[in-house]
Order: structure tokens, then sequence, then C-alpha cells
């Protein structure tokens, strides 16, 4: 393999500038050694997306590393600065997760920061990514960084960006804050700073405003305290969910925690788990031997940042299933609405949020309460800013999207699985008080409003030529949409691209008002949806598909599930996803 153009240009910036020799060094190793991670390595920069860094941890100007994440800062910096040159002092706050290099990153996000005349408040220790959004709305800070590459593999770390309100970077500050980053082209314009100076540190005294905030969420009633025995399995997958999660736990009233051991211990090597993502079964195996020893009614497991959490319950023949997203934001939905409407708390004004690629039966559900439910682009970042926008007007009550992610208040503006680990409890604690399982309450919801399958497919293609076919294959989507898929006409189209919605049946269009992105959803005649789009921070392109079909009380649920999953198989099969 040939050498880069691109990529040896951007390298000799690094080998001209003041980098360490230990960088110049590897670099110069790997343009002789190893040309296909050379070239991987500086083809290009790192993007700071609308969220931020992602990447694989090394040397290169694309990939996450001191001088990417200070260069990075330094442009934040300098945008936070700009939009609040007349405020007096301006504060930021910093946190990480157990990630390898995390707590190294902090620190020089923290410096670079400070050196530029901003407050920073520096987590001490590793925390969950929901007490940083937390900490910039209670300490009324100006903006916030959580050092995280979320459920990623070891090799990733990454970079989110907080606004004021606690929100991840919306527009325009997402791609101000990207044109001040591209402006900083050379370590020497980073300002940074050798110790402490106006730099304070949080330690767990911090937690407890958290924990007492967070206690308001409960919707349990008194009699519910004689439930609270039931028994709760817990990993925290080696990520910042150790000590927060169950302490949470003990505060709402739940003794019977069982803690996985050894993952019980951060480590960004995540040694006994392939992926530390709680979406895959395999990463919970441990989990679900130790609820099985131990006789408990649930598992919940937390990514590596615990914003993100997995529901494991009880099937009709006691066996532990892993819950997907949508049936876990499904069953929470459908348990704050009921448990708000029983406290007389529904008043109007009350709105849910989804996202579009989450399931549909989230909005029906909220239709039969006669809550509003609002459909918002792919990513919390846009839930919260709806919760920002609607805030004085309307009352949030929960939201959440498929991807295992929930937000169970406007307390924290971002997914909190502390939070949701909590509500889930009760909400078991609160099925049992009823002798029944959050399995069997899944099912009358089915029955009730219809049965909702969900699947997704990630598909995979890393650096250079794998960003070129993920744009291809959305290009190709948009140019030859499928016209039918297994005999059901594609009876509309959504491209929230071109911010058009097609109906094919009355040949009319409307405009989307949601922001531009680049996803296109195909809606068949029967009702089954198809939603395509590259991920924002991953080397990836998702596919989301959602059936429905009706259940009845006799039914064979398994056998629907079946029939519903082979349809969404030979969907993919029609457009030539196996």
């Amino acid at each position: 393999m040939e050498l880069d153009k691109n990529a040896v240009k951007n390298a000799q910036l690094w080998l001209n500038s003041s980098v360490s020799e230990d960088i110049k060094n590897e670099i110069r190793r790997l343009q002789a050694e190893d040309v296909n991670e050379f070239n991987d390595a500086f083809y290009k920069k790192l993007s700071f997306g609308t969220g931020g860094l992602r990447g694989i941890m090394g040397v290169g100007t694309n990939r996450m590393n001191s001088v990417v994440v200070s260069q990075s800062t330094q442009g934040f910096a300098n945008y936070i600065l700009q939009e609040n040159k007349d405020k007096k002092e301006i504060k930021v706050a910093v946190s990480f997760d157990s990630r390898n290099n995390s707590k190294e990153f902090a620190q020089i996000v923290a410096k670079v920061f400070a050196a530029n005349g901003i407050k920073v408040y520096l987590f001490e220790e590793i925390h969950p990514t929901p007490l940083l959004s937390f900490a910039v709305r209670e300490l009324g800070c100006d903006a916030g960084v959580m050092l995280t590459a979320s459920h990623n593999p070891k090799e990733y770390n990454g970079y989110k960006a907080y606004w004021n309100d606690g929100g991840q970077l919306v527009p325009p500050h997402d791609v101000n804050v990207i044109d001040q980053v591209n402006k900083i082209t050379d370590i020497s314009q980073v300002k940074i700073q050798q110790g402490m100076e106006n730099i304070t540190l949080l330690d767990g005294s911090f937690d407890e405003i958290y924990y007492k905030k967070t206690e308001s969420i409960s919707l349990a009633t008194a009699n519910l305290d004689t439930f609270k025995n039931i028994r709760i399995a817990y990993t925290p997958l080696h990520g910042t969910g150790y000590k927060m999660i169950p302490e949470a736990l003990r505060r709402w009233g739940f003794k019977n925690i069982i803690c996985e051991p050894e993952q019980s211990k951060p480590d960004g090597n995540f040694p006994t788990c392939l992926s530390p993502n709680p979406e895959e079964r395999v990463a919970l195996e441990r989990v679900l031997k130790l609820a099985e020893e131990n006789a408990c009614d649930i598992a919940l497991a937390s990514d590596p940042d615990a914003d993100r959490e997995a529901l494991c319950v009880r099937n009709q023949k006691g066996e532990m299933v892993l819950l997907n997203g949508n049936q876990t934001a499904t069953l929470l939905t459908y348990y704050i609405l009921l448990r708000n409407k029983e406290l007389l708390r529904l008043r109007g004004k009350e709105f849910v949020i989804k996202t579009i690629v989450t399931s549909e039966l989230i909005k029906v559900i909220a239709d039969s309460f006669g809550v509003k439910c609002y459909d918002v682009l792919t990513g919390f970042k846009w839930i919260a800013d709806k919760v920002l926008e609607l805030e004085g007007k309307e009352k949030y009550i929960g939201g959440g999207e498929e991807s295992y992610g929930y937000m169970p208040s406007d307390i924290v503006r971002d997914k909190d699985a502390v939070a949701t680990c909590c509500l889930l409890a009760e909400m078991a604690a609160w099925a049992k008080q009823q002798g029944r399982t959050l399995y069997e309450i899944l099912l009358e919801i089915y029955q009730q409003y219809g049965y909702y399958q969900e699947s997704l497919l990630s598909i995979v293609r890393k650096g250079k030529t794998g960003a070129e076919e993920i744009e291809k294959m959305m290009s190709d989507f948009r140019l030859n949409p499928p016209k039918e898929i297994l005999g059901q006409k594609v009876v509309m189209i959504k491209d929230y691209q071109r911010q058009l919605s097609a109906d094919l049946v009355k040949n009319t269009t409307e405009k989307i008002t949601l922001p531009e992105s680049n996803v296109l959803q195909f809606y068949l005649k029967d009702g089954s949806k198809i939603s395509v789009r590259p991920s924002g921070t991953e080397p990836k392109i998702k596919f989301y598909f959602g059936v429905r079909s009706e259940y009845s009380i006799g039914d064979n649920f398994e056998q629907l599930q079946e029939k519903s999953i082979e349809k969404i198989e030979k969907i993919k099969q029609e457009l030539n996803l196996q």
C-alpha cells in the first residue's frame, strides 16, 4: 500500500510542531513499518462532530490523543468565551469515565479551560455522564465536557460537549464550536497550565445533591415499601455505575441488590466482556448467571459511562430475558403515564418524547392517556433541546430512544441510567405488588395497543473506504428508493436531509420541520417502518425495522414474535442487507 498524500501532509505538520519527541518517534515508526495504520491515523482530522469527538486512541490527527483533545478544547474555550464575553465569571464542568486515558484527557481539558480564564469544576473520580449534565445545571455552568466513548470497544475514547442547559450541543452552537475547533491547527495555539489553578475538584459530597433531587422522580406510594424487597442483580460492566447505581437503589428503599463482583471493578480494558454494550446479551452473561443463582426478580446493567441501562426480566417460563430498548422505554412510558394519572397529575400540559427511530407504540400509549408525544431526531441532545424549548409552557414527564437510553425527568438533560435503574426497580416492585411480572405487564400492553416488533441492524465499515461505502449506500437509497417490499407498497418516504415527506398514495409532499439530518424512512402499507441512517459516532450505517401485528388474549406470543422476526429478516434479504 502507498502512503496517502493527505496522511503524509498531516503527519509532517505534527513533525514540524512542538509535540513531544515520543509522539514524533511514533509517527516515524508508523510511516516506516505500518503504512495502513499510518494512512488511517493521519489521512484526515478526527472530526469534532455535532456531539464532540469519538475515535480510536493513538497517535494521529484521526485518533483520540492529548494533542487532539487539547486543540479541540482550545477551540471550544474560544467559543465559550466569545458567547459569554459580558460575564464576570465563566464556568465549565468536566467529568470522565473508567476508560483508559479518560482521567488524563479530563485533566488536559480542565487545564486548557483554566488557562483561558474559565473556572473549572472537575470531578475528582470517575462519574456517570448524567452527573456531568446535572453538574452543568446545578452549578450554573456555561458548558461541560464528558470524556467517554460510551459503549464502544476498549480501543476507543471520546469527548462529549455540553451547553449551559445541560444538554449536548445543538444548533447553532454545535456548528459554531466546530468552526472554532477547526481554526486550531497547531499545538502552539493551545493555552494550557501546569498546575491546578482555577480548578475546583468535586468530591462525593456533590453526589448527595443529585441523590436527593433524583428521589423526587419516584412515583411510588407508601404501601409499595413492602415490595421493595425484590431481588436485583446488577452489573456496571467495569464502568462508572459501580458505586452510584447501587447507592441510589438503596436510597430508594431497595436493599437486596447483588452486584456482579468482577465487573464492579472499574477497568478500561473491560476484561470480562468482549464489548461493554448492554444492548448485547453476550455482555450480560455474568449478571444473568448471577440473577439465576440468586433467584432475582430482575437484572440491570449500565454501560461504561452509566447513561444507558439494560433491563432483564423473567418471561412466562421463568427464564431471564433481555428486553430491547423499545420494550424498556414502552414499559417506562406506560408506568409513568398510568401512575401520573392515578396520582391526578395529568392536567393537560404534560408531554413525552421519543426519537424518530423509536417504537411508534410509545406515541400510541401517550395518545391513549391524552398526553402529547413529540418526535425528535436521533440523540438525546434533541430530547434535551425540546425540553428547553417547552420549559415553562409544558411539563416533561419522560422520554427515550431505542438504544437503551431514557431520561426520566428534566433534572438531568441527557440519558440517565442511575435514575432510570431506580425507576425500573420501582416498576418491578409495583408489578409484584399486583402479583404480576414486568413481562406480563408488557404482554398486556401489547394486547391493548398491538404488538410492535423492532430490530436494529448495524453494518460496520471502517476507515476511509468504509466511510465512502456508507456514503454510497445512503446515496443509492436516496436516488433509487424501494417501491415495494415483501409485496407491500411503500406508501411514504421521509427524507430528513431534504426535509421532505412524500405521500406516494396521494402524490403529495410536506416539509419536515425537524432539523436537517441524513436519515431516510420508508413506510409500508401495512404500517411497517424502515429507517436508515449513518451513525454519528461510529463507523456504521444503521437500519431500524419496525413491524406491527394484532395480539389477543389466547394467542401464542412466541409464535407471533417468531413470525414478526421472520418478517424483518425477509425485509433485510429483500434490501440485500444479509
